[in-house]
């Protein structure tokens, strides 16, 4: 989205992707919880979506479940994507704006010369470099693109959710709902998914708190996990990566150098989703490459506009979500058993995440008011 942005603008665009094809391997559990929320940003096509979903069933520790229905006719469901085909359509999208895109093409340095940065790179096996006056980092919660710019990253292990997930094939998925199972027993300080593909499919994933991960914990859960809720899901896939939860960085631009997506930690710290924030992100950042490129200045004090554009609306959901995160990973297996009950028979298909807090805290005050302080 950044690299469509910023060529639509007029500016010469090279977008570099590290493997041989955009898209690969999957590292995401491909769910958009707001249909509308993508058809806002780009013209979703078709074959861009595996499946959609229309609702989500939240099942407590003690497997009670509350459920949250949502009315596909106002456009409030889900979608579940095909991951490989939407980043080859969004690459596909930049190039049609002129931006040039060099797969397997791996940046191993940022060195600066005068007003211009260049990048050092390795494209098919041959050495490369190429000179620009700004560069956007959207590489990932490892980003080296802003270790090379100074800009600092580190996570700390409670702000890191470690992940692992399954695609499988399973007669007992149900196609309509997105499916999620809390307890510490589960997946301590996080969660597991299940997010039906259609035809039989579903990714099934677990993300839990870094510092409640060891070595391998959770593969080690996730099979767990399968074995008593799906022993005879059939296992077609597998990826695992780390999720940035920290809230908003302090700083995610230098002079020449803006960051986007995960590099950026722009993820949502409650949930661990990061599509939409990235694509927001990203154009943000190419509408501020297209004018700072244009007036010659692409110093820090000239890119405050991406910082300030994104930290008054994304960060500021972030910075929520945040908090939020920290109040629920003090919550015991009792308490959201407790926080799950007081839902019984509630709506809550017009709830938003504020309203659905501020709900629990009417219900539960003196649990949550506990926890608070």
């Amino acid at each position: 989205m950044a690299a469509k942005t910023a060529a639509e603008s007029g500016l010469n665009v090279v977008l570099l992707e590290k493997r041989q094809e955009i898209g690969e391997p999957i590292r995401c559990a491909e769910g958009v919880s707001i249909r509308s929320e993508l058809r806002e940003l780009i013209k979703v096509q078709p074959d861009w979506i595996s499946t959609e979903v229309n609702g989500v069933r939240m099942y407590s520790p003690n497997g009670d479940n509350v459920f949250t229905t949502v009315d596909s006719r106002k456009d409030e469901g889900g979608y579940i994507l095909e991951r490989k085909i939407f980043d080859r359509g969004l690459a596909l999208q930049a190039a049609y704006a002129g931006a040039k895109v060099l797969v397997k093409t791996r940046a191993i340095g940022l060195i600066r010369k005068n007003s211009l940065y260049a990048v050092s790179a390795i494209c098919r096996g041959e050495p490369l470099q190429i000179e620009a006056p700004l560069i956007i980092g959207a590489d990932g919660v490892e980003s080296k693109v802003a270790r090379w710019a100074g800009i600092g990253t580190r996570l700390k292990p409670e702000d890191i959710m470690v992940c692992a997930e399954y695609q499988v094939l399973d007669d007992s998925i149900d196609q309509e709902y997105c499916e999620f199972f809390f307890g510490n027993g589960i997946a301590p300080g996080g969660y597991v998914w299940i997010f039906p593909k259609g035809g039989r499919l579903a990714n099934v994933g677990i993300g839990i708190q870094g510092s409640q991960s060891g070595s391998g914990e959770p593969v080690r859960l996730l099979e767990r996990f399968l074995q008593s809720k799906m022993p005879h899901a059939r296992i077609l896939q597998m990826v695992a990566g780390g999720i940035p939860t920290s809230g908003p960085m302090n700083n995610t631009t230098s002079d020449g150098v803006m960051l986007v997506g995960d590099a950026a930690h722009q993820s949502d710290p409650l949930t661990g989703g990061g599509i939409i924030n990235a694509m927001k992100a990203g154009i943000m950042a190419g509408e501020t490459a297209g004018k700072a490129v244009s007036s010659g200045d692409v110093s820090t004090a000239a890119l405050k506009e991406y910082e300030d554009r994104w930290r008054s609306s994304i960060g500021k959901q972030i910075e929520r979500r945040y908090h939020a995160k920290n109040f629920f990973l003090k919550l015991t297996d009792d308490d959201l058993n407790h926080l799950a009950k007081s839902l019984h028979g509630k709506d809550l298909s017009r709830m938003n995440a504020r309203d659905l807090l501020s709900f629990l805290f009417k219900q539960n005050p003196k649990m949550l008011w506990r926890l608070v302080f």
